[in-house]
């Protein structure tokens, strides 16, 4: 059985870079921000012109209007949407938080961004609104690095997750079926690099980039190990724990045995590997090829399965994937537990500037964003909404059930106040590269942890 998928754009190779903090949606240029000068708050009651910043094209067109029609008629102000991209979110909100005459006054901000703005001060307190919001049905890892000390700052605003996607043709002609534990995942894949059953060159029965952390550190939080903690009061990096290094061990076993992924690739574009290298004309008759089958299994977030398929020619003349189920498959990383081993989520969060004038209009777009409607159409459109009470809006399908699934037990990373420097540093892309050539782990996690701790404080 086929099932016909819509174009995405071949080779985007920036997509899962990105992942961390939002899906591949396309940047586009913001317009000029036009605040209202400084002054009091405007009381309740009052209808507010706001801005809401979104971050790159997730949130469909669709979405958006219907934010700004339903802001309109429950605060009878006027809702603007400005778009931001990922790549320069951080200088922006940095210079534009602090700012009354020139902060949004609601923002998306990437998961793993939002502990660095919580921790000083650069949202309101919405604790208050928290149940009202949604309270413990909210994705619980989102609402954590949205808190500080018991505080809620940001919560959830969509979330996506990581699986596996897997040749059904290859795994069967290695003899190996899907696995139901981490250990029987990781036996499968080396079983599968060693038949190599259709004699590739440089073939990965997992392809898995020496650099890829965000997908690397799956095993680290299956072991029960984790990237950092607090001690006293401090942030302490926690390589080194023995469940940590357990988990890196695997994951060295696998990056020795069963991925021959160059040490220095990170988590952009896998689907490449696991495609055929087939050929169709375009519309002008050029021929477009992709890169040969080079893997039997990639890890990534549920988006990418508009990039793995059968090539073909859309009704446009355009070369486009299409899934076939024959050939491709897909299932949650299992962990030991009987549950879904712990997969780093991707997504955004949302909050209110501490400096916004509009903050009863600002609660107001909460209340829309966090209500059954919108919620809805976040799942209807792709998009895992917050509220676990509507997760059946993603649809049965095998992807979103993957995706329910693998976002059942997933983590985020540290909520440490330094941790977006520790992103910036590629200090985690030096370390597990280091790990994936076979380095001394003992040596490598004392040397990590020692440099990584004092940046995990910085404010």
């Amino acid at each position: 059985m086929k099932k016909k998928l819509a174009a995405v754009a071949f080779f985007a190779a920036s997509a899962l870079a990105l992942s961390a903090c939002g899906g591949p949606g396309a940047p586009t240029t913001s317009p000029t921000q036009t605040s209202p000068a400084p002054g009091d708050t405007a009381p309740a009651g009052d209808a507010q012109d706001i801005t809401f910043w979104l971050i790159g094209g997730d949130t469909p067109q669709p979405l958006r209007d219907y934010l700004v029609e339903e802001y309109k008629e429950v605060n009878g102000g006027t809702l603007t949407i400005e778009e931001q991209t990922w790549g320069d979110i951080i200088a922006k909100l940095t210079t534009s938080l602090p700012d009354a005459a020139n902060t949004p006054d609601v923002t998306e901000i990437g998961n793993t961004q939002s502990p660095t703005f919580t921790n000083v001060g650069a949202f309101a307190d919405i604790s208050d609104m928290y149940d009202e919001l949604g309270g413990d049905k909210l994705l619980q890892s989102f609402v954590e690095v949205g808190s500080v000390d018991g505080t809620n700052y940001t919560l959830p605003y969509y979330f996506g997750s990581r699986y596996m996607f897997y040749r059904k043709d290859v795994w069967a002609e290695a003899g190996v079926e899907v696995p139901k534990t981490l250990d029987e995942f990781n036996a499968a894949v080396k079983t599968i690099t060693e038949k190599n059953p259709r004699n590739i060159a440089d073939f990965s029965g997992f392809f898995l980039g020496g650099q890829d952390w965000r997908n690397g550190i799956s095993w680290i939080f299956a072991n029960g190990g984790d990237l950092a903690k607090v001690e006293n009061g401090e942030w302490v990096s926690t390589l080194s724990d023995p469940n940590s290094v357990k988990g890196l061990q695997q994951l060295q076993d696998l990056q020795l045995n069963a991925s021959m992924a160059p040490s220095t690739a990170r988590d952009a574009s896998p689907w490449l590997y696991i495609n055929d290298a087939d050929e169709v004309k375009d519309a002008d008759g050029k021929v477009e090829t992709e890169t040969s089958l080079a893997a039997a299994t990639i890890m990534a977030p549920g988006w990418a399965h508009w990039s793995i398929g059968d090539l073909v020619t859309n009704d446009a003349g355009d070369p486009v994937r299409e899934w076939n189920d024959d050939v491709f498959g897909v299932f949650a990383l299992p962990g030991n537990d009987g549950k879904p081993a712990p997969v780093f989520a991707g997504g955004s969060n949302i909050g209110i500037s501490a400096t916004s004038q509009n903050q009863e209009g600002s609660r107001d777009l909460l209340r829309i964003i966090f209500s059954e409607e919108y919620q809805t159409m976040l799942g209807e459109n792709g998009l895992g909404p917050a509220n676990s009470d509507f997760v059946g809006s993603l649809g049965d399908d095998q992807f979103a059930q993957a995706l329910i699934e693998s976002a059942s037990n997933s983590k985020l990373t540290p909520a440490a106040p330094g941790w977006a420097g520790v992103e910036a540093s590629l200090k985690l892309e030096e370390f597990f590269a280091a790990v994936a050539e076979g380095g001394d782990i003992a040596a490598l996690t004392a040397q990590y942890d020692a440099e990584l701790t004092p940046m995990l404080n910085q404010k």
